[in-house]
């Protein structure tokens, strides 16, 4: 069959070879399957990760986003138009106009802190200064190894963690992008469902989801007052050991929304490793292993089976261990795990997996084995071999979790509406392009493993005659490795930086470049906004159709740009 190109570069010809029908429950498929012997390239989703529709940023729920504090009772959300006092009223009211009306005009202009559409000005402005407390604590780039404080901060609040049946997932990459799946397909089979990923790309409501859309300001601010005064009470009683980090607070947050709501089903991204991550202060029913690479060595370690040790510690006692395709070190770690702890087990490749893959316009069309059956005519709108896996997992995941079984499979028709309303924003997101301008795509791929993924799917599912990159990395990361993981993809790239203060130095990212490039492939421009533009004018100098940007490199580099773009937090 010709092939063809939609306005975004897809590549709409199917060149996908059906393989050979696996035996379901037992033999390893041909191709990948779990415990391999070399690693497959997976989903770009950062490993502190992180995170629905644009204009999903409200929660539809009833109980806690009217801008009433639980602590007094007080309905707030008119406070700022009340001015407190009825002599001042009359000025209040006026000075609450032009400064509602200054953010209406600019609520379209990109600038991610302006107020959400269904916030007031004064409940904004309260979450902002929520975010800037959390902000003071030790931050989440850091971990010490121990639970002892997010166990007290659970006892203080009546252990809300146990409330609710938990998938919980960890992996290099990957978990964002599963999550939200998961979320996706419990939602859609009937269940209230809460969900918890970090970081987030553009506002930190992204990181708790219930009704798998993210909580308002509102009742973001909502939760930390309802933590804050038993925060207060354990730091107080820390002694010499260290206060609750930010990551901490944000999961008891999590934890008591879920809690609060109440919620039938959580869904929780680990946020470092696994076995001392705070999260991992809950026992999963299941819990999800996807593919293991390095990552956060300084942390994890900076051997692969070190870190698959980490990782499989969230792996408990009666639960369930829904385990990617992995490196066969790997694999062997996370089965012995499964045999200590008495966990049933499903792996990919061999209980579930992707039966076929095709192309499609805006994503791909699949078929999947699951745990209790085979679902066809999936369309996930998500690019990437990758995440035909991430489905697979997630499936398997949300079958475990209802007990669903080959006498009384999930309805078919359910699982195709829930891939079909998947969104994983900051992945592979085409958020430009047209017959007269560049396709400029963004894509949150922050380690070699994530930038192979990358440079996979645009080889295979897009048909740019010329791809320039924009890349924006952190320090501590393994850069050199990402530019190499990028260099079959990329025909030049322009190297930036971002707001975060552990941004690389542009110059010092640049000469690495050079060396991995060519210097002749490589500028750099310390502005994002101007890289964006830069990467655009050089992708244009090919002319005609087929040309492109990806910008990439790091979660907060695909955050501003979001914004730069005028994308909405999802």
């Amino acid at each position: 069959m010709a092939r063809e190109n939609d306005d975004y570069g897809h590549d709409l010809g199917n060149d996908f070879t059906e393989e050979d029908s696996p035996t379901y429950g037992g033999d390893r498929w041909a191709e990948g399957g779990f415990g391999r012997d070399t690693e497959d390239d997976r989903d770009p989703d950062d490993d502190t990760d992180r995170a629905a529709d644009p204009d999903d940023d409200a929660n539809d729920g009833d109980e806690a986003d009217d801008g009433t504090d639980p602590a007094d009772g007080e309905d707030r959300s008119d406070i700022a138009a009340q001015g407190g006092d009825d002599r001042d009223a009359p000025a209040a009211d006026a000075q609450e106009a032009v400064i509602a009306a200054v953010l209406d005009e600019i609520r379209g202009s990109g600038d991610p802190d302006v107020v959400p559409a269904q916030s007031t000005v004064a409940g904004y402005a309260e979450f902002l200064a929520v975010d800037a407390a959390l902000d003071r604590r030790w931050p989440e780039s850091v971990m010490e190894p121990s639970l002892e404080r997010m166990q007290a901060l659970c006892d203080a609040l009546g252990d809300p963690q146990r409330g609710y049946p938990i998938v919980h997932l960890t992996g290099t990459n990957g978990k964002t992008s599963t999550s939200r799946m998961v979320d996706a397909l419990l939602t859609e089979i009937g269940l209230r469902t809460g969900r918890y990923t970090s970081p987030h790309l553009q506002r930190a409501t992204e990181r708790i989801n219930l009704d798998n859309r993210p909580v308002t300001p509102e009742r973001y601010v909502a939760a930390y007052r309802e933590v804050e005064p038993l925060v207060e009470l354990v730091d107080a009683k820390r002694g010499d050991a260290p206060a609750l980090s930010k990551f901490e607070v944000l999961t008891g947050m999590a934890f008591a929304a879920f809690s609060d709501a109440p919620v039938e089903a959580a869904v929780i991204e680990v946020g470092l490793g696994g076995r001392w991550d705070a999260t991992n202060i809950a026992d999963a029913h299941v819990a999800v292993v996807l593919p293991v690479g390095l990552d956060h060595a300084e942390y994890l370690g900076d051997d692969i089976t070190d870190i698959a040790r980490e990782k499989a510690g969230i792996i408990k006692e009666g639960s369930v261990a829904v385990l990617a395709a992995q490196d066969r070190k790997v694999a062997e770690i996370l089965l012995e795990r499964c045999a200590e702890v008495g966990a049933q087990v499903a792996r990919e490749g061999a209980e579930f997996g992707v039966v076929e893959r095709e192309v499609a316009v805006g994503g791909q069309r699949l078929e999947l084995q699951g745990l209790s059956g085979r679902y066809d005519e999936i369309f996930l709108p998500l690019h990437g071999e990758h995440q035909a896996s991430n489905a697979a997992v997630a499936l398997a995941a949300a079958e475990a979790l209802v007990g669903a079984g080959t006498a009384q499979p999930l309805d078919p028709d359910a699982v195709r509406a829930a891939f079909a309303s998947v969104r994983s924003p900051g992945r592979l997101e085409p958020v430009e392009g047209g017959p007269d301008r560049p396709t400029v795509l963004l894509d949150a791929a922050h380690n070699p493993a994530g930038a192979q993924a990358l440079a996979g799917a645009l080889g295979t599912e897009f048909r740019f005659t010329r791809l320039v990159g924009v890349i924006g990395v952190l320090e501590g990361k393994d850069a050199r490795g990402i530019l190499e993981g990028l260099q079959p993809a990329l025909h030049e790239v322009v190297v930036t930086t971002n707001s975060s203060p552990r941004a690389m130095d542009p110059d010092t990212l640049g000469a690495l470049a050079a060396e991995v490039f060519g210097s002749e492939r490589v500028s750099v421009e310390p502005s994002l906004a101007e890289a964006v533009e830069q990467a655009r004018e050089i992708a244009e100098e090919a002319g005609g159709s087929g040309v492109g940007v990806v910008v990439t490199g790091s979660v907060v580099t695909v955050g501003e740009a979001r914004a730069l773009f005028g994308k909405e937090p999802e």
